[in-house]
């Protein structure tokens, strides 16, 4: 069944069909690796079925299998494009057919292993659970980090010198992070600046610079334009293919 059969194109062709899957495959390996590593964190969670082990040691894990089989198999498909690559390069005047058996399995499987991917993308994207509550305490315990400069700078119009604010709150930050990793305790940085008289500014004033979206850019901006003039035009140009929903068996 895998005897050489004569193709009539150029076996740089084969190459550049398995490298748009292989392109596939790695956006889906980065999306299945930040899936992963937000449910590590319990920031978000892909579906888990009522019935749905995580682990067979420890019942109370919630393993993203869907993501790491995504991971897997896009790993797969990313190497299977070197089949073509080296058999185009290894080619005697493209003449010979020690191409075909080769081709006969690394296309069409690479065809079935993206079929599998793209399957597995809908299913967690369509049942994604995002917890807003533990994304805002993890948040909160960092933005005192992220607001440094900006309380510098409020601490230099109430008069204090940039520069010894510049070491003095670096000093402070390094206190700060030994208390969290070392000593296991929370964030208390605006505590120890507001403790600090080179700083002239009081806990409540610090606190009123713990709003996230001071920090954001135009972030926010930035998404809502991407999704309006990039995302919807497919999306309308493609609504029949709308809806469509992957069960997957776990």
């Amino acid at each position: 069944m895998l005897s050489g059969i004569r193709t009539d194109y150029s076996r740089k062709v084969d190459t550049r069909v398995v490298n748009v899957l292989a392109g596939i495959a790695a956006s889906a390996h980065k999306f299945s690796n930040d899936i992963r590593l937000l449910q590590h964190l319990k920031e978000v969670e892909e579906p888990f079925e009522k019935t749905q082990i995580g682990s067979s040691a420890m019942a109370y894990k919630r393993n993203p299998m869907r993501s790491e089989r995504i991971a897997s198999l896009s790993r797969y498909v990313m190497i299977d494009a070197l089949n073509p690559a080296i058999t185009s390069a290894t080619q005697w005047f493209e003449r010979t057919l020690d191409d075909s058996a080769n081709k006969r399995l690394s296309v069409p499987e690479g065809f079935l292993a993206i079929d599998g991917i793209l399957d597995l993308c809908l299913n967690v994207v369509d049942g994604l659970v995002v917890y807003p509550k533990v994304i805002e305490k993890r948040l909160m315990s960092e933005l005192p980090f992220m607001a440094t400069e900006n309380i510098m700078m409020d601490a230099v119009k109430a008069g204090g010198d940039r520069q010894e604010l510049h070491e003095r709150i670096r000093e402070l930050s390094m206190e700060a992070g030994k208390n969290v990793k070392e000593k296991g305790l929370d964030n208390n940085l605006l505590e120890l600046i507001a403790s600090d008289d080179a700083f002239n500014l009081s806990l409540e004033d610090l606190q009123k610079t713990m709003d996230p979206s001071k920090y954001v850019g135009r972030s926010k901006e930035q998404v809502e334009a991407f999704l309006k003039n990039v995302i919807r035009p497919i999306l309308d140009e493609n609504k029949e293919l709308l809806g469509v929903k992957a069960e997957i068996n776990v």
